[in-house]
């Protein structure tokens, strides 16, 4: 099974500068290619790949202007042109919007494959970089391990992070136990366990709200292109940063935590792109990052052989009374506690949503059932109404 392991690393003044200017490169290529390949499409309808930006890249190789792309790694290079054609395979699929452009102060990141990195002692030696990277080895490569993939990236904050993509050898599957658990995600509490245990909420940002308000009106403030804004676009990001980590490693205790207990994880299938397209409640789901939580159950179950169920997302795991199933016409997000109409059993919201998707899940895993809720055909027929036509072409 691949894997990347992620490390924090120091360069030195030379490798900083060799770096900064591979990634620039990088940017550089990427933005142009992108550019060559929208307007060949809306001026003349043909398709670019990668093979034709790859002959435009040997050609601007030898433009004057652009003699510093012969001066770093042409790994990174091309390997930013792959990404870009993968980028646009995604765009055809229907899985990802169309390519942005890459910005400067975004940060940015090089890819070096095998032919572009040395790997000695256990130590990594980059092309142009005659001293190993000074990475701070926060915990070991398997042994026998070697990267295939290296990737250098330098966030917002200034922080450079390197990824070494590995093909991991041992066996990480955990002893099978007969425990199972469903899963209802919330904002107050951001996870409610079938078995009545509500794990709270950090709320991350809410902590280091005020401190970054004030740091982004103290950038809205500055002259654009001067050195103040970019001491105070450093700041914001570091608080940014902040955020970020306490919020990622909240969730690998939290999950690393659910993989361990239980054999089978139950989670409702969301869709939290949707979700946060509401305005008084787009901070707080963003800020609970239901969809990284899912994301981490995934590849972790995977790895260490558990399963992980997802029901539809349209199933009412609290409307429905757990005791009797008796399904409530309506109920309102500020009504946590509720009685059923028809057995009388009281019900926390949370808790019993929790227990309703787990048997859900043992209905899906066992027999595969659908257990998407039954619709009410309408009896007439809605017609219609087109608010514009495509109009035709001048002649």
């Amino acid at each position: 099974m691949e894997k990347a392991y992620r490390y924090r690393f120091y360069p030195t003044a030379e490798q900083q500068q060799i770096l900064r200017r591979t990634i620039g490169c990088v940017r550089l290529v990427f933005n142009r290619a992108l550019a060559a390949r929208t307007e060949a499409w809306y001026e003349r309808q043909q398709r670019v790949d990668y093979v034709q930006t790859s002959a435009m890249l040997t050609q601007w190789k030898k433009l004057e202007e652009l003699q510093f792309l012969n001066e770093v790694s042409c790994v990174p290079l091309q390997q930013g042109l792959r990404h870009l054609q993968t980028a646009f395979t995604n765009f055809f699929a229907g899985r990802a919007k169309y390519p942005n452009f890459k910005n400067k102060r975004s940060g940015g990141s090089a890819e070096f494959t095998k032919s572009a990195f040395r790997w000695k002692d256990g130590q990594v030696y980059l092309a142009k970089c005659s001293e190993p990277l000074p990475i701070k080895w926060s915990r070991q490569l398997p042994k026998g391990c070697e990267p295939s993939t290296i990737t250098v990236k330098l966030e917002p904050s200034g922080r450079w992070f390197v990824s070494l993509r590995i093909n991991e050898p041992t066996d990480e599957t955990l002893q099978r136990v007969d425990s199972a658990v469903g899963l209802d995600v919330g904002v107050s509490s951001l996870v409610t366990l079938s078995t009545g245990e509500k794990i709270a909420n950090p709320k991350a940002f809410d902590k280091h709200y005020q401190k970054l308000r004030k740091a982004q009106k103290s950038l809205s403030r500055k002259q654009k292109n001067s050195r103040n804004r970019d001491k105070a676009r450093l700041k914001v990001a570091r608080i940014q940063a902040k955020i970020s980590d306490a919020r990622i490693d909240h969730l690998h205790k939290l999950t690393t935590r659910l993989i361990r207990e239980n054999q089978t994880i139950v989670v409702e299938e969301m869709s939290v792109k949707n979700m946060v397209k509401n305005p008084q409640l787009a901070r707080a789901i963003s800020d609970a990052a239901w969809g990284e939580l899912v994301r981490q159950l995934e590849y972790k179950a995977l790895w260490h052989g558990r399963t992980l169920v997802k029901i539809d997302r349209w199933f009412p795991s609290s409307k429905r009374c757990g005791n009797c199933g008796h399904i409530l016409d309506k109920l309102p997000l500020n009504v946590r506690q509720w009685d059923c109409p028809n057995c009388g059993t009281h019900h926390d919201r949370d808790i019993n949503a929790a227990k309703n998707i787990l048997a859900v899940g043992h209905t899906v895993t066992v027999c595969g059932a659908n257990i998407r809720p039954d619709r009410h055909e309408s009896k007439g027929r809605l017609q219609k109404t087109l608010k514009g036509r495509k109009q035709k072409p001048k002649s």
